[in-house]
């Protein structure tokens, strides 16, 4: 499927709307459920960190995981191409983001897609950036969700994937990676759980990085044989139910055994493959 079928999708608006900061982009979309009876969600939305891609293609998927029994939030955060976008902004908001909406929380997932997924692996491996870093800390994150995450910054950054778009988020600057990178960031907060899902036909972020960033951390990696990119993100495709699994509590992946768990011994890399 496209992006453009994907906007074709319907979705309710926000229950709530909370501001973090005066960028009219640094707030966070709230859908609830009627009754909350699963782990609450950050959804961090992807589009190579372009101002041209917002929060508004992933409301239905939002939606979906309210109907699920989720709290979702679904912060916003200043991109490429607007005032403060790229680093150090799109950096500032995200952690400021994901700290107001785990303050006071336990066992909340994160999870995000393309681009968001980069941002929500790297809000789990805060606690790596050095002391004086003032993005470094370690929020209340239970599980990541992984959804074709470009999980290597450094390897988008060198093959230019997005047209470019890591070198541009970086300011062209490679030693940024060294606090941007997920890969350089490993492992995640003790205790985090890792699920990794991707689509075999996805043409926009190779499968390959899933499977190389599931074979360092020892994760679960869910591969789609038949869903490219957006399918991932529309509750209506036959992707859906994986992606549901891996973000069920815990972030079980059941036909594969036990998740990568952070801070403890590492399974070999498990595989689901899915059709």
């Amino acid at each position: 499927m496209s992006f453009h079928e994907l906007l074709t999708r319907t979705a309710r608006a926000p229950d709530r709307v909370i501001r973090f900061g005066p960028h009219p982009d640094q707030v966070i979309d709230v859908h609830l459920p009627e009754r909350e009876t699963a782990p609450p969600v950050i959804l961090l939305h992807g589009g190579f960190w372009l101002a041209s891609y917002d929060r508004s293609h992933t409301r239905p998927m939002a939606a979906a995981l309210a109907d699920l029994g989720h709290p979702v939030y679904m912060p916003e955060y200043r991109r490429l191409g607007q005032p403060g976008g790229g680093y150090p902004g799109t950096f500032d908001d995200v952690a400021a983001a994901v700290d107001l909406v785990t303050a006071g929380r336990r066992g909340v997932v994160v999870a995000g897609h393309s681009a968001g997924g980069q941002l929500a692996l790297w809000s789990a491996a805060r606690h790596r950036l050095p002391p004086s870093c003032p993005w470094h800390g370690e929020p209340a994150i239970g599980a990541v969700v992984a959804l074709a995450a470009l999980s290597d910054l450094g390897e988008a950054f060198t093959a230019g994937l997005g047209d470019g778009a890591a070198a541009r988020l970086l300011d062209g600057r490679a030693e940024l990676l060294g606090l941007t990178d997920p890969v350089r960031l490993l492992p995640l907060a003790p205790g985090t759980r890792l699920a990794l899902v991707h689509g075999v036909r996805d043409r926009l972020v190779p499968v390959g990085m899933s499977r190389r960033f599931a074979a360092r951390t020892g994760a679960v990696l869910t591969e789609i044989q038949d869903a490219g990119h957006f399918a991932l993100i529309d509750p209506l495709s036959a992707a859906w139910p994986a992606v549901t699994r891996a973000l069920a509590p815990a972030g079980r992946q059941e036909a594969a055994g036990v998740p990568y768990l952070a801070g403890r011994a590492r399974p070999g890399p498990a595989m689901v493959i899915a059709r």
